[in-house]
């Protein structure tokens, strides 16, 4: 199992991707459900560098009703992005805390840069309700957050594809989401052009999640070099995760969630990991959260027994 000898969280507490406030607390809750303690207690060494400062929407204005807050969410995601890529270069792990989902923006543009110096191949899986790959032209509310994977493949507005200078796109064969539920016909249009293996909860329902997850990772061991985990609270269903601020029925469940996680600790090429999405404003005596940092340390080598 992959076991770096540290891990760097980052708080990253940008609500400008999303129409819900309160996602910027995120960071906060997590910490505030010791997920540091519950790392160093299976041996790791956790430094906490602290939250990345984002300016608020109120004082703000939205110049394209398509791509709402973009000089904002490029700019901070731009310093992020160097800011994962200087962990990634010392050796550490990266453990990034969200904030919406356009922390993926930075995060995986700082991770594409890094692997593109050291010659490695990145693979993303993300657990999400949601498929996240819209651009400004098919986007149905202008939310950025709703088109992160898009820009990591190299579809979306410039500022946001191209935050590393000349560093090539994900490779839509390197990645897989899990738990998807909720569609909009673009994002559907772009999955099927593009090839990116999307395992709906219909297709777990009716594989299982250990079939499916064991056939991303067998996959993903054979092709990539960086194995990247993001995270959405809202892949999981809103009966074990509530605090999130686009809840979708029928969702992941505590087990299945821990299960994938569980599977991933055992992949060698596993080198970093973001939460995004636990909105404590619309959860329950930070159930969320508490359960965010659980699932972490299941991908990072917690065992029942």
């Amino acid at each position: 199992m992959h076991k770096p000898s540290r891990i760097r969280m980052i708080g990253f507490p940008i609500d400008l991707g999303a129409d819900r406030r309160g996602v910027d607390m995120g960071p906060s809750a997590l910490r505030i459900a010791d997920i540091d303690k519950r790392l160093e207690s299976l041996g790791y060494t956790v430094i906490d560098e602290g939250d990345i400062p984002v300016r608020n929407i109120e004082v703000q204005d939205i110049y394209d009703p398509r791509l709402k807050y973009l000089p904002e969410i490029a700019e901070m995601s731009t310093v992020l992005a160097h800011r994962v890529k200087a962990v990634l270069d010392d050796g550490d792990f990266p453990l990034i805390l969200g904030g919406d989902h356009s922390m993926s923006i930075g995060s995986l543009a700082g991770i594409r840069a890094h692997c593109h110096e050291r010659g490695k191949t990145l693979g993303v899986i993300w657990i999400d309700a949601h498929a996240d790959m819209n651009t400004a032209d098919t986007t149905p509310s202008g939310n950025i957050h709703g088109m992160p994977l898009a820009v990591a493949m190299g579809h979306g507005h410039p500022s946001l594809t191209s935050l590393m200078g000349n560093v090539a796109p994900l490779d839509p064969a390197n990645a897989a989401i899990i738990g998807l539920r909720s569609i909009d016909p673009g994002e559907r249009l772009l999955i099927k052009e593009l090839g990116v293996a999307a395992y709906t909860m219909f297709d777990i329902d009716r594989m299982g999640v250990f079939d499916v997850a064991q056939r991303i990772l067998e996959d993903m061991a054979r092709r990539v070099d960086h194995l990247h985990i993001s995270f959405d609270c809202d892949g999981v269903d809103p009966s074990v995760a509530p605090g999130v601020g686009t809840p979708v029925p029928g969702g992941l469940s505590f087990r299945e969630t821990h299960l994938v996680m569980e599977l991933v600790s055992e992949l060698e090429a596993f080198a970093s990991f973001e939460v995004a999405e636990v909105n404590p404003i619309l959860d329950n005596r930070n159930a969320t959260a508490q359960f965010a940092a659980d699932v972490v340390a299941s991908s990072m080598g917690k065992r029942i027994l």
